[in-house]
């Protein structure tokens, strides 16, 4: 086991890998930039650095820096988290040349699943299913044309390399294709430095369901059951739910048994995510692999009473996985808490927050790393606090949830808790009855 791991990251999820660590006494180092010195990770990790100025370029994301930190303290282990760089494979091979272990995946596995037309191939080569497309990179325009005429239309149009929404584009007809074709690769060059696209089959009324999944050292894997993130605003989740309403105990067997056939594959290390998309019909389709822990952990711990980070730990050390998988025995919904004003369009909110006060009470659960008196700064992702509820049902997890976002007081700036107050009000939302295009309709 480690003797000190270094968290490459900031704010509410750096707090929850030293809560962890602590228990299991493990020493701990955290990182930040000048404008995170007094965050909670920072007063309650046993060493902190400071590894640059705001903009995440010169701190989060310069590996020099960090692994400069992990050598001064003699870190023999770094947690990514999430985002930032916790799917770059070239922070995973320095942290490999420099003999600290990263606890993550590996630079390969980070390439090989990273690039999306790549990991559609191995995924349909293990027998997972996946969204009728081309086979890799689209040659040219006229090869587009092509393709979508054989799977039909409407298609969409993908950067291999995108993410949150950038480099996507739906077309309905020939027309739109070639609208959207040169404006589309431009975008995605724009972004991400690399203009490939590939294709894909509309999928209409769509469910974004995630199976979580852990393999160890040794090639084997199992997983711990779905999450419904399919509300979502601009392509980022607001709220995640397990188990999903929409799921039957069928489709996540079938569902269970395809991700863990998509992680062997691949031979995955550590905890990750195989994300599908179902259709009205619950026919479901591989759309990627992130190889990280995800936002939205906390509530599959909720419901199988398992520490995530632990098992993310524990792995990176070399122990096997336990090989049964796991089924949601409770439900558990999370709202995730944003400094944005949703009656301005979801407008930032950065500020000093003036009062603080936090729900509390049976099957209640906060990660966050603010309090009275913190100033949110303006540089980095908005998600302030992520509020989590459990409950024997669905309609006991959302009653609650009520019940805490009535009493989650949190003044000086703006925040998305009159947005999920709404939600959680909202009949279509209680039914389940809900696609990813939710949003497109609820008004504030």
């Amino acid at each position: 086991m480690f003797n000190k791991i270094l968290i490459a990251n900031r704010g509410e999820i750096a707090l929850r890998v030293i809560r962890t660590c602590k228990e299991m006494g493990i020493s701990t180092v955290a990182v930040y930039s000048t404008a995170d010195a007094d965050s909670l990770h920072v007063r309650f990790a046993d060493e902190a650095v400071c590894i640059g100025p705001p903009q995440s370029s010169l701190s989060y994301l310069s590996i020099p820096n960090i692994i400069a930190a992990a050598e001064i303290t003699n870190a023999d282990a770094i947690h990514p988290g999430y985002g930032f760089l916790s799917e770059n494979a070239q922070f995973s091979k320095v942290c490999q040349e420099n003999k600290i272990k990263f606890i993550g995946a590996s630079p390969e596995m980070i390439d090989a699943m990273g690039d999306k037309a790549s990991a559609k191939s191995t995924m349909k080569a293990a027998g997972v299913p996946t969204i009728p497309g081309s086979e890799g990179i689209l040659k040219d325009f006229d090869e587009a044309k092509k393709i979508a005429k054989e799977i039909g239309y409407p298609v969409m149009l993908k950067a291999t390399a995108g993410g949150g929404g950038k480099g996507m584009k739906m077309c309905k007809d020939e027309k739109e294709l070639a609208d959207g074709w040169e404006t589309t690769r431009r975008e995605a060059g724009a972004a991400f430095g690399n203009d490939g696209m590939y294709m894909e089959k509309f999928i209409e009324e769509p469910r974004h369901i995630e199976i979580q999944i852990a393999g160890d050292q040794r090639g084997k894997a199992c997983h711990l059951s779905e999450r419904d993130c399919s509300i979502q605003r601009r392509h980022q989740k607001l709220v995640e739910e397990t188990p999903s309403p929409y799921m039957t105990d069928e489709l996540r067997e079938q569902m269970g048994q395809a991700a863990i056939r998509a992680a062997e594959a691949v031979k995955y290390e550590g905890v990750g995510t195989i994300e599908f998309l179902v259709d009205k019909h619950r026919n479901f389709y591989f759309m990627e692999m992130n190889t990280r822990i995800q936002v939205e952990h906390t509530i599959t711990e909720e419901v199988i009473n398992y520490d995530l980070i632990k098992e993310q730990i524990k792995l990176a050390s070399g122990d096997d996985i336990s090989g049964r998988n796991y089924y949601p025995k409770m439900h558990a919904i999370q709202c995730r808490i944003n400094a944005e004003d949703p009656h301005r369009n979801f407008a930032p909110s950065p500020g000093r927050i003036t009062d603080y006060h936090a729900p509390g009470g049976h099957g209640i659960r906060i990660d966050t790393h603010v309090y009275a008196g913190y100033m949110i700064p303006p540089y980095y992702d908005s998600m302030i606090a992520k509020l989590i509820t459990v409950a024997q049902t669905r309609e006991e997890a959302i009653t609650k949830m009520e019940r805490a976002l009535d009493e989650y007081i949190i003044e000086g700036i703006k925040t998305t808790i009159p947005f999920h107050q709404k939600l959680m009000k909202d009949e279509k939302f209680r039914s389940g009855n809900f696609t990813t295009k939710f949003m497109e309709t609820f008004e504030m």
